[in-house]
C-alpha cells in the first residue's frame, strides 16, 4: 500500500509554489482513476485465471 507520507518534498517548495489549477488536479486524478483500474482488472484476470485452473 502507498503511503501517504513518502513525499520527501522541502516545505520551502511546498510553500513557494502556486497551487495547481483545476484542470492540473482533474488530470491528476484521472491518472490515478485510471492505474487503479488497471491494477483492479489485473486482480480480477488473476483471479479468474486461478479460479479456472482450480475447478480442472
Amino acid at each position: 500500500m502507498k503511503s501517504n507520507y513518502s513525499n520527501t518534498a522541502q516545505l520551502k517548495d511546498l510553500m513557494t509554489v502556486p497551487p495547481m489549477t483545476a484542470a492540473q488536479h482533474a488530470e491528476v486524478m484521472r491518472k490515478r482513476i485510471a492505474h487503479r483500474r488497471m491494477v483492479e482488472e489485473a486482480k480480477e484476470l488473476k483471479k479468474a485465471d486461478s479460479w479456472q485452473f482450480d475447478k480442472r
